[in-house]
């Protein structure tokens, strides 16, 4: 059996040149000189239901697998390496993540169970191609044609190509979001940045539907990270943005919450402009409801007081907040029963006992809304989990 880190030399310099749909034959060759009979990589689908095979030239088609019920879901889910099988042949599922984001998973396929150091070389190539694979796919399609189970429509196009990854994880803060409906979606949105020591958090609401909700959220994105980047404090934020919607779109308007989490104090600053507020979660329960609009609506602004109100919360380690946009709540059943605030803050309770991780917890919330109201979404439906978690809590924290 190949030395491993000699395996992955070779796959650096094998992928130099590479394009995205070279990648998974890539990896079994690498995975074959480390012992293994097959290598197959599965990604996740945008509606998080299904892990689907990555295409491999001349190598037959490979189902999809369900994300609940199966062991390579289980390893999706929790991010803990399975093995099923033992002599003759076993099959080994690997968590493949980059950063903090779930790619999918990878299935390993070796003669015999392998031994922890084996696992270990697997792991690490998982870890590579991960990364691999999301920075390749910008190079060609087929890494988006695999992930999706139907036609994605022009103006979800245009925001999931706008959006940071879905998780992200420092060593102070975790932060998760989900979107729904993600093949129809229009007007939902979220935007996060790590700068320092400060969490810079959006969500974003624009009235309307289809491509013209996208172009005006598109906008207000835009507006806000170059705001942003500008180095413009959180009331000069909303006045720019707020001023670019206008101009760009007289008539129409984007609900947003804009906030900064301090990840050293917990110190949290934020601006509701015309927005639901936020939810405050702590030691497994719901403390409270955020104040409710402190501002106009972006794109409004100019109708009332152009100083936008900041509140402050001070958050305690442990402590997560939950940032959503009204399809959340107003999800109905046939006979018009909203999911409402109550039932979102009891589902809440509920994954925070079962430890869930903040990924999972919205992946399950997106399925338990579309449940609610038969499958089908009347509003785009987006949510954003922000957890603190500082290192004193676990004595790390340089002094």
């Amino acid at each position: 059996m190949a030395d491993g880190n000699r395996v992955l030399h070779r796959v650096i310099e094998a992928v130099r040149h590479a394009r995205p749909e070279d990648l998974p034959g890539i990896a079994a060759r690498a995975a074959a000189e480390l012992g293994a009979s097959d290598l197959v990589f599965y990604l996740v689908d945008y509606a998080q239901t299904e892990l689907i095979a990555h295409p491999r030239p001349g190598a037959p088609p490979v189902e999809p697998l369900l994300i609940d019920g199966t062991l390579a879901g289980r390893v999706f889910t929790t991010g803990v390496p399975q093995s099923a099988g033992g002599d003759g042949e076993c099959l080994t599922w690997l968590p493949m993540v980059e950063g903090a984001d779930r790619v999918g998973v990878v299935a390993v396929c070796t003669p015999a169970s392998p031994e922890p150091a084996e696992v270990e070389d697997f792991a690490v190539l998982a870890a590579l191609f991960a990364e691999l694979l999301f920075t390749r796919r910008l190079y060609g399609d087929a890494f988006e044609r695999t992930r999706r189970r139907l036609p994605m429509q022009l103006a979800a196009e245009i925001i999931w190509n706008l959006l940071p990854p879905l998780t992200l994880a420092t060593a102070d803060i975790a932060m998760s979001a989900i979107l729904e409906p993600c093949y129809d979606i229009g007007g939902d949105a979220f935007d996060y940045a790590v700068n320092a020591d400060v969490l810079h958090v959006a969500i974003f609401d624009a009235v309307g539907h289809g491509i013209g909700a996208s172009a005006i959220t598109a906008l207000a994105i835009n507006a806000y990270r170059n705001a942003r980047r500008c180095g413009l404090d959180l009331a000069d934020t909303y006045r720019s943005v707020d001023k670019w919607v206008h101009a760009q779109h007289p008539d129409a308007h984007v609900t947003a919450i804009l906030g900064e989490l301090d990840a050293h104090t917990g110190r949290y600053r934020r601006i509701s402009a015309g927005h639901p507020g936020e939810l405050l979660l702590r030691e497994g329960r719901m403390v409270k409801e955020l104040t409710g609009p402190t501002a106009l609506p972006l794109g409004l602004g100019y109708i009332g007081d152009p100083r936008p109100q900041i509140t402050e919360e001070s958050l305690q380690p442990g402590d997560a907040l939950l940032l959503y946009t009204d399809g959340v709540v107003e999800a109905r059943t046939d006979a018009g029963e909203f999911f409402g605030v109550e039932r979102l803050a009891e589902f809440l309770t509920r994954a925070l006992a079962d430890q869930l991780p903040g990924p999972e917890t919205l992946r399950r919330l997106v399925h338990d809304i579309l449940e609610h109201q038969h499958e089908t979404l009347q509003d785009d439906a987006t949510a954003a989990l922000v957890e603190w978690r500082p290192r004193v809590i676990y004595g790390t924290r340089p002094a």
